[in-house]
């Protein structure tokens, strides 16, 4: 990010100040700090560059709209994401029928959770997330990425916390079966090249 004279205030504080005086240097800052975030979530959800842009471009100008309604119940982050997932998951429903799924409450999900030791950074886990439904990825991004507190998740969502341990649930077993299935495809592939090696012999 390049230095401005803004660099030391907080978000909250840009906020105020744009919204009090409506002077456009202080929603440039809150863009700087954000454009390229908000462009990889997009891109999280679409993996598509072009796509991403102009979902970025939507989502700031739906910022602009809904600014003066930010409320410091939560971090500004945690609300601009809210905004992010919303818009881009309103976007890939559209034409479609969303498919309600139940939800239970006594789920062993926590903030301490520890993702049963998969590494959500690794190249193969994230290969595996794009084989993932969007609502499904951005969840487990939440949670293991972005580091977001059960609370928090459910805050952006929208939902209660009990859903949210819910479909996390679903959403790593999931993950899981996929990443298990790569690695076979994978295994079988490589056993395939060996035999036909054996057999040039």
């Amino acid at each position: 990010m390049k230095f401005s004279k803004y660099s030391t205030h907080k978000d909250e504080e840009l906020v105020a100040l744009y919204v009090t005086s409506q002077r456009n240097e202080y929603f440039e800052e809150i863009y700087e700090r954000y454009v390229n975030k908000v462009y990889r979530k997009c891109y999280s959800f679409v993996y598509n560059q072009e796509k991403a842009e102009d979902l970025t471009h939507d989502i700031f100008l739906k910022l602009i709209v809904k600014i003066g309604s930010f409320k410091e119940t939560s971090k500004f982050s945690t609300w601009l994401y809210s905004i992010t997932y919303n818009y881009c998951m309103d976007q890939i429903r559209t034409g479609k029928r969303k498919t309600e799924v139940a939800l239970y409450d006594n789920m062993e999900i926590s903030d301490e959770d520890d993702g049963d030791q998969l590494d959500f950074h690794g190249n193969e886990i994230s290969k595996s997330m794009k084989q993932m439904a969007a609502d499904e990825r951005a969840i487990l991004q939440m949670k293991y990425q972005e580091d977001f507190s059960i609370r928090e998740i459910a805050e952006t969502l929208k939902i209660t916390e009990s859903a949210v341990k819910m479909r996390l649930m679903r959403s790593k077993e999931k993950l899981k079966k996929i990443y298990l299935e790569n690695i076979a495809v994978f295994v079988l592939i490589i056993m395939k090249i060996l035999s036909l090696f054996e057999n040039d012999r």
